[in-house]
């Protein structure tokens, strides 16, 4: 019989071998000591103890790979079944009756309903089970630093990352998050978690990772900064006449979240409008290519809020959906 304790040397030198073969250091970047100069003139950081940090912090080429295949990119009919589940609903369920006073308390002082913010987390990290495996400072340093296409972009969110975790008291080597950077059971990436996390229960800490109310209320607080209409309808499945709705597509299989259209206009061009929406509020038109054809959709204000915490329609579309069946199930 082989040696158990060899066979699982064997193993953990195979791992450890393929882990230092997806990630290597950031010795001698120019860039990053262009950052860290930055970071010295411009917020008063400490350059021997920022070198001594990205001395530690490694390029994973497997967060390359990942931001190069992102679900977004599937169509609809793949899309929905992944967010879709009976496992999301059942485990949406169990953390709404778990944490239903701190849901209360947020519809009541933001207008958020219940239910969307449940589906948004649930979503993003299956209600806190999936938060993310890479430490936040490699995978916005790799984005920052090896990924061109946004390197500005995450160039932004490691300084704001800097600056959260001198602000929170955070050691910014311990704190996992996606591929991407974003954090904790709702996933918000550093300039988000600064502008609009909270602390809800009052315990004096912005905890997003295990604190669960906190990260209730910061998702309501984030969906409010937005322009939130309480009451307001999200979308509305409709039926076509004839061709004419394809004018206000979008062109080359992109989405116009931003409601610009009228009521009237839309029924100009063939689309039958749902009953009782509120007097003057534009809408926008998408069509989504479903499991048993293309289907039309009118979304409304409150869905384009949900897109300004991913400007996926296809992710904003999942999160209202679930929260429908959240709702439905309740």
């Amino acid at each position: 019989m082989p040696d158990f304790k060899h066979i699982l040397f064997i193993a953990l030198l195979l791992f450890a071998n393929l882990v230092q073969a997806n990630t290597r250091s950031f010795d001698n970047n120019v860039s990053i000591n262009n950052f860290i100069n930055d970071m010295v003139k411009k917020h008063n950081f400490n350059a021997d103890k920022l070198k001594k940090l990205f001395a530690q912090t490694h390029l994973h080429q497997n967060i390359l790979d990942a931001i190069a295949r992102p679900a977004e990119s599937k169509p609809w009919r793949e899309y929905r079944p992944i967010f879709l589940t009976r496992d999301r609903l059942k485990g949406g369920l169990k953390f709404w009756r778990e944490n239903e006073a701190s849901l209360r308390r947020a519809h009541a002082i933001f207008g958020v309903p219940e239910e969307i913010i449940v589906a948004i987390i649930g979503v993003e990290t299956r209600y806190g089970k999936h938060a993310g495996r890479y430490p936040v400072i490699d995978a916005l340093a790799t984005l920052a630093f090896a990924y061109p296409p946004r390197s500005p972009f995450f160039r932004k969110e490691l300084r704001e990352y800097l600056l959260m975790s001198r602000e929170e008291g955070l050691n910014p080597l311990q704190q996992k998050g996606s591929y991407a950077g974003a954090m904790g059971m709702p996933q918000f990436m550093p300039s988000s978690f600064r502008q609009y996390a909270i602390d809800f229960n009052g315990d004096g800490r912005r905890d997003l990772w295990r604190n669960p109310s906190d990260a209730i209320g910061s998702v309501a607080n984030y969906f409010k900064k937005h322009h939130w209409k309480k009451g307001q309808p999200i979308a509305n499945k409709v039926s076509v006449r004839g061709e004419a709705y394809k004018k206000l597509l979008g062109s080359n299989g992109r989405h116009l979240l931003k409601p610009h259209l009228s009521q009237q206009e839309l029924r100009t061009h063939g689309i039958i409008m749902p009953k009782g929406l509120p007097a003057n509020m534009q809408g926008s038109l998408i069509e989504l290519d479903g499991k048993y054809g293309p289907e039309q959709w009118l979304v409304w204000p409150n869905f384009y809020v949900i897109s300004r915490y991913n400007h996926s329609a296809l992710y904003s579309m999942s999160v209202f959906q679930l929260s429908q069946k959240l709702r439905e199930n309740r």
